[in-house]
């Protein structure tokens, strides 16, 4: 039996479960996650104890795979109305800089163009000083791609480390062109 699947997920207090048929609806004082679970497993919320419980239907391949994932996303779930998830990027460069208007995150990383990016709906972007970018929301998942995306955009290259990284992120630089003696 997984290791992770079989513990119990503890709900704390102040946060809200409802299960209607395979739809899973997590409520906590920072706003409301809704998720539907595979057929292969099912999850159980226990009022005594407070906390939901994941079990398998059958002991095939992809059971025993989703059993682990499902209890790792409720536990996602319940963290994420607690407490919240953060990236926190980093922008080096000369003249590389960021900006915030409205519902755009705006960017200059040394293209011809300024970089216009969309914030999705549900994440807080906010731009403490031109070289960091604060990504914050409920649902993990949203808030790793839209980090991911930011930083596809000019990731950092090897032999000066100019483009946009997570903070405290390392960079395996390159020696550049080596002297001829």
């Amino acid at each position: 039996m997984s290791r992770i699947g079989k513990k119990p997920v503890p709900v704390p207090a102040g946060v809200k479960v409802q299960i209607a048929d395979r739809t899973i609806t997590v409520e906590g004082k920072l706003g409301s996650l809704q998720w539907e679970h595979r057929p292969e497993v099912s999850v159980a919320y226990d009022e005594a104890s407070k906390s939901l419980q994941v079990s398998r239907i059958n002991d095939e391949r992809l059971s025993r795979a989703l059993h682990g994932l499902t209890r790792a996303l409720l536990v996602n779930m319940v963290t994420g109305v607690t407490q919240g998830y953060e990236k926190r990027l980093e922008i080096q460069g000369v003249g590389y800089l960021a900006a915030l208007q409205g519902k755009t995150l705006q960017l200059r990383v040394g293209l011809a163009n300024e970089l216009q990016v969309p914030i999705p709906d549900g994440l807080k972007v906010t731009v403490p000083d031109q070289q960091h970018v604060v990504i914050q929301g409920v649902d993990k998942q949203k808030v790793g791609h839209f980090a991911a995306a930011v930083r596809a955009l000019r990731k950092p290259e090897p032999y000066k480390g100019k483009g946009i990284r997570y903070l405290n992120e390392p960079v395996r630089r390159k020696q550049g062109k080596a002297m001829v003696k």
